[in-house]
């Protein structure tokens, strides 16, 4: 029982609160979208409120930043926000892209800017 009351106990915790019932939901949306079309208003409506509250939460973070990236001068969040989004338009609108151009020119400018 002291193995779960340490550094085990708190993974455990993580997975069972943190993990699980995220998972349960995904793998119930995998089962109910098979046959859906694609194409639908209402998925067109969800894949454009997603992407709003996605948005949402960038510039949140990227004007009100919190901890050590608020060391980051803001012109530099919002360059690497400019930066990550240029990314994902010009490289077959890839949010893998965008995300690592983004977040390189994050760091890059950090490293070059930051007090």
């Amino acid at each position: 029982m002291t193995a779960l009351s340490g550094e085990f106990g708190a993974y455990l915790a993580l997975i069972l609160v943190g993990f699980l019932p995220n998972e349960i939901w995904r793998w119930l949306a995998v089962i109910f979208s098979r046959g859906l079309d694609e194409d639908a208003e209402i998925l067109v409506w969800v894949r454009a409120v997603a992407t709003a509250i996605l948005a949402g939460v960038i510039a949140k973070l990227t004007i009100f930043a919190p901890g050590v990236l608020a060391t980051v001068p803001t012109p530099v969040r919002l360059g690497a926000v400019l930066i990550g989004f240029l990314a994902f338009t010009l490289i077959r609108r890839s949010v893998f892209a965008g995300v690592i151009a983004g977040e390189a020119a994050l760091v890059l400018g950090a490293l070059v800017f930051a007090p």
